[in-house]
């Protein structure tokens, strides 16, 4: 079937089998490796992506569920060649270690932002809840969150 969605800011219309997972058509119809699949079953958040501004496990996402909404993945964070405040901010606070989970906190990081410019310590804890990180305590990971959250603040003013 034909399945229209914006990806990345571009529309799309691949003709899809209505059952496969959003996780295998980024990654082999697109070419967007960002999100990983970690468990395939929603539970450590590695494959995350923003649906319509929301996070989401693409491993849970069938290709016909995809008809008219908007995807964004870590690869369409960056604009012009220049990474994302958010990922910026990830870098610069060391939140990056091996990197498999990587793109999966800073997309469920990216839609807490989205909605709230100006999180709680709590409000990013709960926000990352659903993504699992083997190598971190966490700690700098809420400190990139704060961090490009702070900057969000001083663009905005």
């Amino acid at each position: 079937m034909i399945v229209k969605f914006v990806l990345n800011g571009e529309l799309v219309s691949p003709d899809l089998d209505p059952s496969r997972r959003l996780i295998d058509i980024l990654r082999d119809d697109f070419f967007l490796t960002g999100a990983k699949e970690g468990c395939g079953e929603g539970e450590c958040g590695s494959c995350t992506v923003l649906m319509d501004g929301l996070p989401v496990h693409s491993c849970l996402v069938l290709a016909g569920q995809l008809e008219g909404h908007e995807v964004l993945t870590v690869e369409g964070l960056a604009q012009n060649g220049e990474l994302d405040l958010l990922q910026n901010a990830f870098v610069e606070n060391n939140a990056v270690h091996c990197g498999f989970c990587t793109p999966g906190m800073i997309m469920s990081a990216k839609g807490l932002l989205m909605k709230n410019p100006d999180p709680t310590e709590a409000e990013i804890r709960e926000a990352l809840s659903g993504n699992i990180c083997r190598c971190s305590d966490y700690r700098q990971i809420v400190m990139a969150v704060k961090d490009a959250a702070k900057r969000l603040q001083e663009v905005s003013l």
